[in-house]
């Protein structure tokens, strides 16, 4: 299977039911990681909760592999993103389904940071959910909730 040529596209998606004009937005970054599964799975129940949208923002990066070899990697990054993005669209639109949230599926290329402060910002956000790092080298060069944490434009919920 071969991913098209705009697997690094923009793309925004609706589920669920339409949301209503005063409600409140949540904002969830997923990568298909565990924590960011985690976290999903809370900014799903903070929205059912709060009658509140959800924006789920799933960011399409560069690994450390496209330095050794751009083309291969490129190939490589556009399938893999491509299948991430199909797998996790399915889910976000069970999950709106089933649990009756209005929801907004966002895929977006660039840093994660960067997207997902100016999704936040552009939907108005009321609140930002992610998940904690992995990554033992977050500590010293700062994870993605810990650079978001900083920014200060809104609540950051982080999600172990």
């Amino acid at each position: 299977m071969s991913a098209g040529p705009n697997a690094f596209a923009s793309t925004v998606d609706s589920f669920g039911p339409s949301p209503l004009p005063s409600s409140r937005t949540v904002l969830v970054g997923v990568d298909g990681s565990d924590t960011a599964m985690r976290a999903t799975a809370a900014a799903f129940g903070l929205a059912r909760r709060q009658g509140a949208r959800l924006v789920v923002t799933f960011v399409a990066c560069h690994s450390a592999l496209a330095a050794l070899s751009p083309a291969v990697a490129s190939v490589f990054e556009h399938e893999a993103a491509a299948r991430l993005h199909e797998e996790l669209s399915s889910q976000v639109r069970s999950f709106a389904e089933e649990l009756d949230v209005p929801v907004t599926f966002v895929k977006a290329f660039g840093d994660p940071v960067t997207v997902l402060r100016e999704s936040a910002d552009q939907c108005q956000a009321d609140m930002v959910v992610v998940g904690a790092s992995q990554q033992a080298g977050h500590r010293f060069a700062g994870s993605v909730a810990t650079r978001l944490i900083k920014s200060g434009h809104w609540p950051v919920l982080v999600v172990p």
